[in-house]
């Protein structure tokens, strides 16, 4: 039975509710988990820069229509278009 909410796309049961209690009442190893990490990984060997960039709703919404028609994440598809615009630029 699902919960109605989902975890990328996928319905949360009882059941994954139920084994994620049971492991977080069983205690959780801190040293494990610091070992983790922190972030998102890196892209290559430099470290990445965030960029901030201000778009309209209308901006945005065909933004992420293109890169869904594309099948690319947000950033995918903004790092391609300008990869794409370089080529032909230079």
């Amino acid at each position: 039975m699902s919960t109605g909410e989902t975890i990328n796309g996928q319905p949360v049961t009882q059941g994954q509710i139920a084994e994620w209690a049971a492991e977080a009442e069983a205690g959780y190893d801190v040293e494990a988990l610091k070992r983790r990490g922190r972030g998102r990984p890196g892209r290559g060997a430099e470290p990445s820069q965030v960029v901030a960039l201000r778009l309209t709703s209308e901006e945005l919404a065909e933004l992420d229509a293109l890169a869904a028609r594309a099948h690319k994440t947000r950033s995918e598809f903004i790092r391609d278009a300008l990869a794409a615009y370089a080529a032909v630029t230079n």
